[in-house]
């Protein structure tokens, strides 16, 4: 259940030893079903999609408010109708479990 990964909160992870194993990406993926691995495994990726232009960046202004909050940031392509977010850990060179939570957050700003 992802309840618990909005719930979590990220902290500082540098170095290849907290890039997550395919194992531990499978594991989490399943709790986030609306995400897709991209990048041979090295980033996750979503697409939300709003009725309008205004609603789109409501979401987004959320979502910047959140990446702050956790200091992991999204690369972000912002569209009339759609946000397209992805989420990797630079420092780690691929996935790490902040990826995860800050996935899960963003979920959590629907509803």
């Amino acid at each position: 259940m992802p309840d618990d990964l909005a719930h979590a909160r990220c902290t500082p992870r540098r170095g290849a030893e907290h890039r997550l194993a395919p194992e531990r990406v499978a594991q989490l993926m399943a709790r986030l079903p609306d995400w897709t691995v991209v990048e041979d495994g090295q980033a996750i990726t979503r697409t939300f999609r709003f009725p309008d232009y205004y609603r789109t960046v409501a979401f987004v202004n959320a979502l910047a408010y959140v990446a702050h909050e956790q200091d992991h940031h999204p690369d972000l392509g912002v569209h009339y109708d759609r946000c397209v977010v992805r989420y990797s850990t630079h420092d780690v060179g691929g996935l790490s479990e902040n990826d995860f939570i800050c996935a899960a957050k963003a979920d959590a700003l629907l509803g």
